[in-house]
């Protein structure tokens, strides 16, 4: 497997960003890798899922952590984005900080919603009990995005169901906003397969959200995410980004495989999307790299700042 672009395209677009730098005092330097930041542009991000699918059934990954945000670090990225576990523990905050300084790389959101089912109302206790304690601890790291995912129940969701489930998420919007974070509703299959029947339901009642859309898991369920934006960029205020090839097997990394990506790059700048992104890599079951994970997480953000232009 070869690299996108090579060695000399990224280092010719790389002196390229660093004259500009000497142009624009809001571009910022990196002294820890040497990565050009451009304050204007999308920021770039990581999502950790590559590394939390090896601890299942929590997918706690924290005995990794360390690995996680050097190899993001490594790899020129603006910020982890977390998942809501490892925000549980009572030293998480000063754990996760330690990690932050130590690889001078930020904490940018997290993801929420494993295991929990917002339609269901007798869950609303316990959930924003959870939502009280993980978001003012990502707030404290300096989090900007909280990508909330509602939960399926393996069927079509009644109208009474989307009720509470609106009703949950406007509180939980409430909670990020007064911590200075951007909520957004992160999507799976479930959310967006049926005509996007349980996405409608909760936008038809909460017609101020914003979203978060995974492009790949709109993919999957077989929604067009050049539609997609097309109807709803205005809301879209955050992204994930993964590739897979023809047959929707996962690459190993961004850029290797058959997703349009050039037609999802102008869907975006025709909607001025100036929010953030994140690759999130995914390996099918038994799948073994053949790149160390800090490469592919490179090959994937070169591969992103060529197609994007971020």
């Amino acid at each position: 497997m070869k690299p996108i672009s090579n060695r000399r395209n990224f280092l010719k677009q790389t002196g390229k960003t660093v004259l500009g730098s000497l142009l624009l005092p809001q571009v910022l330097r990196s002294s820890n890798i040497g990565y050009i930041v451009d304050e204007s542009h999308v920021k770039l991000c990581g999502h950790l899922w590559v590394y939390a699918s090896k601890f299942p059934p929590n997918w706690d990954c924290t005995p990794v952590l360390d690995t996680v945000f050097q190899d993001m670090a490594y790899a020129g990225l603006y910020g982890v984005e977390l998942m809501e576990v490892l925000l549980r523990p009572d030293d998480a905050v000063r754990r996760i900080a330690n990690l932050k300084a130590k690889h001078n790389i930020k904490v940018s959101g997290s993801s929420y919603g494993v295991g929990f089912q917002m339609c269901d109302a007798q869950q609303h206790k316990k959930i924003l009990e959870d939502i009280h304690l993980v978001v003012p601890r990502l707030a404290a790291l300096g989090g900007e995005t909280f990508g909330i995912s509602v939960g399926s129940v393996n069927r079509l969701k009644t109208e009474k169901e989307l009720d509470a489930q609106a009703h949950i998420l406007k509180q939980v919007f409430k909670i990020c906003q007064d911590n200075g974070i951007q909520p957004n509703l992160h999507n799976y299959t479930y959310e967006v397969e049926n005509d996007l029947h349980d996405l409608k339901g909760t936008l038809a009642r909460l017609p101020d959200a914003k979203l978060g859309p995974d492009l790949n898991w709109l993919i999957r369920a077989g929604v067009s995410p050049v539609d997609f934006i097309n109807t709803y960029g205005d809301r879209i205020v955050y992204l994930h980004i993964r590739d897979q090839y023809a047959d929707g097997t996962w690459t190993e990394y961004v850029g290797q495989g058959d997703t349009d990506f050039k037609a999802i790059a102008q869907a975006l700048e025709k909607q001025k999307f100036s929010g953030k992104a994140a690759i999130e890599l995914a390996f099918p079951n038994d799948f073994e790299p053949e790149n160390p994970l800090k490469e592919d997480w490179k090959m994937s953000r070169e591969f992103v700042q060529e197609t994007f232009g971020w």
